[in-house]
């Protein structure tokens, strides 16, 4: 596809449109909004536009669509695919000044909230109204629910509460051509035609962008406990996931983390943890509801399934503030990984009772690579997080051979029953992997929905695909 470069006059259409007040080629802000949390990667836009409403998103796209300009769209810039990065220059559409939380409906338990919204200010909002969003990926305190919507996002809590797709109820979005459209109904069944709401979820502003959101709220619990166990070995760790849901079962947060991050956050973020010889994995577990009684027989009962499975010690945090910690060593593992070592992060899932054949196999892969690896995640849903560290490599071998461990990895992870992304997407980095996922008839049913709904093909071009 052959671009349109920004000129004068592009630059002063595209100031009629969105209004003057909106648009940035300073210097400074190129260089904000050229990367995300990906790594080490950067791309410079032409120019930044920070529109207020959907008719000024409306108004700039029919522009860029017109002359062919390229459109990245972006939230929080939190992304570790590379989803928001501008690869062919164009317009960089920052969606941070779409920051109104509009109504919580307590009756009818919905929200209808803005974009740009930081995904733990909506949850603080929600609440306050005795509901609960539960949605809550690490980097909660600064995403954007809209980036959260179009990555697909998860967090701790999907594994007793489902995934983001369940709580998106309907989205007003912009289509590339300008027009305006709201994909479905705010209800809780919808089976009329298409799910277009669903399609826009994980699409990555590949298809539209997104301008409001509504969601479905639930109840909030009034109680939870959370337990830390400690095993010898990863595959003790793992292999106990899928045994606690079979012993019927369902916490609210299941967590894996390995000796290594642990490590690595008490020195990056100076917790107070005593990490005993010999301990090499942990499971965070966390129960929540509003009958202590019965959320303590849960307890007993993991609490037989963790002995059975070889674990050593099982710590309750006693009070708020040591959930807290236990809670931030695991939400800081990324940071504290990321201030260490040059690092990639993959994003593999598994039926949970394959975890352990997964984090022997992303071992063994490493060994013969010359790579250490640091894995945590959501094992309750099967969802493992493998950074992937330089150590001993050669520039010379990260820079050629690691894409073929990495693939090796995605190969063990489908054929375990898997896929290459839970919730932080494909994007940008993980686009040359997904032909191990998917056949070339998959593949060109997806390029023809993006072709349907963006034929001159100005939306995030160049990702995914």
């Amino acid at each position: 596809m052959k671009y349109t470069k920004i000129t004068a006059e592009l630059l002063d259409l595209i100031k009629t449109a969105v209004g003057a007040d909106s648009v940035f080629t300073d210097e400074e802000s190129l260089s904000i909004y050229c990367h995300d949390e990906t790594e080490d990667l950067k791309y410079y836009p032409e120019v930044v536009v920070k529109p207020r409403d959907t008719e000024s998103v409306s108004a700039l796209l029919k522009l860029c669509n017109q002359y062919v300009i390229p459109v990245t769209p972006r939230g929080g810039g939190t992304g570790l695919s590379g989803a928001a990065l501008p690869i062919y220059g164009g317009v960089l559409l920052s969606m941070e000044r779409f920051k109104k939380i509009l109504s919580i409906d307590t009756e009818n338990l919905q929200a209808v909230v803005e974009p740009g919204v930081i995904t733990q200010e909506f949850m603080d909002a929600v609440m306050e109204k005795g509901l609960l969003y539960p949605i809550d990926p690490s980097s909660k305190g600064s995403c954007f629910i809209g980036g959260n919507v179009a990555h697909g996002s998860g967090g701790p809590r999907v594994v007793k509460y489902g995934t983001i797709r369940e709580y998106i109820l309907n989205l007003e979005v912009v289509l590339p051509t300008g027009e305006i459209i709201w994909t479905g109904a705010n209800t809780l069944k919808y089976a009329s035609g298409y799910n277009l709401t669903q399609l826009m979820i994980g699409s990555e502003g590949t298809l539209a962008v997104v301008t409001k959101i509504v969601t479905k709220l639930i109840p909030r619990s009034e109680q939870n406990v959370l337990m830390l166990a400690s095993f010898a070995e990863n595959e003790q760790a793992c292999a106990a996931v899928s045994a606690i849901f079979r012993a019927e079962v369902i916490p609210s947060a299941l967590e894996f983390m390995e000796r290594k991050g642990v490590e690595w956050v008490i020195k990056y973020d100076d917790i107070k943890f005593d990490l005993k010889d010999g301990i090499n994995a942990f499971l965070l577990i966390e129960f929540d509801g509003n009958d202590m009684d019965s959320i303590f027989k849960d307890c007993e009962k993991v609490n037989e399934v963790l002995e059975a499975f070889g674990c050593t010690d099982v710590l309750f945090a006693d009070t708020a503030q040591q959930k807290e910690e236990l809670w931030r060593m695991r939400r800081v593992m990324p940071e504290s990984v990321k201030s260490n070592s040059i690092y990639k992060e993959e994003d593999t899932v598994v039926p949970r009772a394959a975890l352990p054949k997964l984090i022997n196999g992303i071992k063994e892969i490493g060994s013969r690579y010359g790579f250490e690896s640091v894995c945590y995640g959501h094992a309750g849903d099967g969802n493992l997080h493998v950074n992937i560290i330089k150590a001993g490599m050669s520039d010379e071998a990260w820079h050629n051979k690691l894409k073929d461990g990495i693939a090796e990895i995605f190969e063990l992870t489908t054929a375990l029953g898997g896929t290459i992304s839970g919730e932080h997407g494909i994007g940008l980095v993980q686009k040359d992997f997904m032909s191990i996922k998917y056949s070339e008839v998959h593949l060109n049913l997806m390029r023809g929905i993006k072709n349907v709904f963006d034929p001159s093909g100005i939306l995030n071009p160049g990702k995914i695909f």
